[in-house]
C-alpha cells in the first residue's frame, strides 16, 4: 500500500505505540487517585506534560490535554468569545478554516456574535492587509490557521498577529496549527498567539489526544462541568495511553524533524514536476510551502472516481480534508477556483514513511487512471 494520505491521519510511530501499551497493561492508574498506581500515572502526565511543552516552546501550565484538535478549537474559540462577550463581539477568520473553526464561528453567529469570513488569495493564505482593514473596535478575536489541510498554504500569523496587537493588544488571537506541527518551525511566541491548537494523531501519535495552548494568565472558561482535571477547562479522567503516546510522538519526531521534513520537501518537488509532465492539464493548486501537502487537479475528470481507481491499486488519497466526507472543498470554493477544477481536486499529503519510489509509482498510476478515464468518456 501507497498511504499519501498523512493529511488525514499518519500511522503511529514505534515509540508511541510502546508508550500506549505501557500505559494500557501496566501504568493505567487514573491520574487523580491518592494511591502508589495514582501516584504513578499523575507523574507520567506530568512529564507528559512537560515533554509537549518542551517541543512547543511554551511553559508546561499553558499546555491543557484535550481529545483533538477539534475539541482545541471549540474550547479556545467558545472561551475566548465568552471572554469578550460584553463589548467585543465581531470575530475575524478565513473561508479556508478548518470547519472545527470555521462551523464553530458559524454557530458564536448564531448566538449573537459577528463573523468575518475573509477570503484567501490565489496561494490559499490570508495577508495581513486584508486582517488590518477588517478589524473593528468591536473585535475581540482573530482565528487563523498557520498551515492550510487542503493546500499546504502557510499564513504568515506571526506578522499578522503582530500587526493586530500594535493596533489593538485587547483582541485574543488564536491559530490552528494541527498541520504545522512538526512540518514547520514555530512557538506560540514567535506567532504572538494567546491561544494555539496541536493533535497528536497528525504525527504519528495516537487519535484521541490533542492540546491547547493559553497564555499565562488568560483564564480560559471551560464547555463541559465536573471535575477539576486541566484546571477545569477540560474535567474528565485523562486519556492517558492517548495522552503518553501523544508525548512520545512528539518527543521522538522533535529529534528526527530536520530529517523528516527534507525527505517531505523533497518528494513533494518532486511530485510538482512529474505530475504535470506525466500527465497534460494537471494543475497543481495554489502554492503549498507545507512540507507534507501538495494539491492537484485534473479538471473534466471526478475526484471520486480517481481516488477509486487509485484505490484498487493501493494507493490511498482524499480529495479534500477527512473531516467532509466527500463534501465539496470550500477552501477551493473560497480561494476561487472553478467548479470543474473543484471537483477533479486531489490532495496528496507525505509522512516520515514517504518514500520517492512511491512517488514515482503514484505517478504511473495516476497517468494509466486517467487514461482510462479518457478512453471511457470518448
Amino acid at each position: 500500500m501507497i498511504y499519501f494520505d498523512n493529511a488525514a491521519t499518519t500511522r503511529p510511530r514505534p515509540e508511541a505505540v510502546e508508550a500506549v501499551t505501557r500505559a494500557l497493561t501496566e501504568d493505567y492508574g487514573n491520574p487523580s487517585s491518592g494511591h502508589a498506581p495514582g501516584r504513578t500515572a499523575a507523574s507520567a502526565l506530568r512529564i507528559a506534560r512537560e515533554e509537549i511543552a518542551a517541543v512547543l516552546g511554551c511553559e508546561s501550565g499553558e499546555v491543557l490535554f484535550t481529545s483533538g484538535g477539534t475539541e482545541s478549537d471549540n474550547l479556545a474559540l467558545r472561551g475566548a468569545a465568552y471572554l469578550q462577550r460584553h463589548k467585543r463581539r465581531h470575530i475575524i477568520t478565513s473561508g479556508a478554516e478548518h470547519d472545527a473553526v470555521r462551523e464553530t464561528c458559524r454557530a458564536l453567529a448564531a448566538q449573537g456574535y459577528e463573523v468575518t469570513f475573509l477570503k484567501p488569495d490565489s496561494t490559499g493564505a490570508i495577508r495581513v492587509e486584508q486582517v488590518l482593514e477588517a478589524l473593528r473596535e468591536d473585535t475581540g478575536l482573530i482565528s487563523l490557521m498557520l498551515v492550510n489541510n487542503e493546500t499546504g498554504a502557510v499564513t504568515d500569523i506571526a506578522e499578522i498577529f503582530s500587526a493586530v496587537k500594535r493596533r489593538d493588544p485587547g483582541i485574543l488571537l488564536h491559530t490552528d496549527c494541527v498541520q504545522a506541527l512538526l512540518k514547520v518551525p514555530f512557538t506560540p511566541k514567535k506567532l504572538g498567539a494567546d491561544l494555539l491548537t496541536v493533535s497528536s494523531h497528525k504525527i504519528h501519535g495516537p487519535k484521541g489526544a490533542g492540546a491547547l495552548y493559553v497564555k499565562k494568565g488568560l483564564r480560559l472558561p471551560g464547555i463541559l462541568t465536573g471535575g477539576g482535571q486541566e484546571g477545569g477547562v477540560r474535567p474528565g479522567t485523562e486519556p492517558m495511553p492517548a495522552i503518553l503516546g501523544f508525548a512520545a510522538a512528539i518527543k521522538a519526531g522533535s529529534a528526527t524533524f530536520l530529517e523528516d521534513t527534507a525527505r517531505m520537501e523533497k518528494i513533494r518537488e518532486h511530485l510538482k514536476t512529474a505530475l504535470p509532465e506525466a500527465i497534460p492539464g494537471l494543475r497543481v493548486i495554489g502554492r503549498s510551502r507545507a512540507p507534507h501537502i501538495l494539491g492537484i487537479s485534473l479538471p473534466g475528470y471526478k475526484s471520486e472516481v480517481l481516488m477509486n481507481l487509485l484505490d484498487a491499486r493501493g494507493i490511498c488519497v482524499s480529495k479534500s480534508s477527512a473531516c467532509k466526507k466527500g463534501a465539496r472543498s470550500h477552501v477551493l470554493e473560497a480561494m476561487g477556483e472553478s467548479a470543474e477544477v473543484i471537483d477533479g481536486a486531489i490532495r496528496i499529503s507525505l509522512s516520515r514513511y514517504s518514500a520517492m519510489d512511491e512517488a514515482d509509482e503514484f505517478v504511473k498510476a495516476l497517468k494509466e487512471a486517467a487514461g482510462t478515464l479518457r478512453v471511457k468518456l470518448r
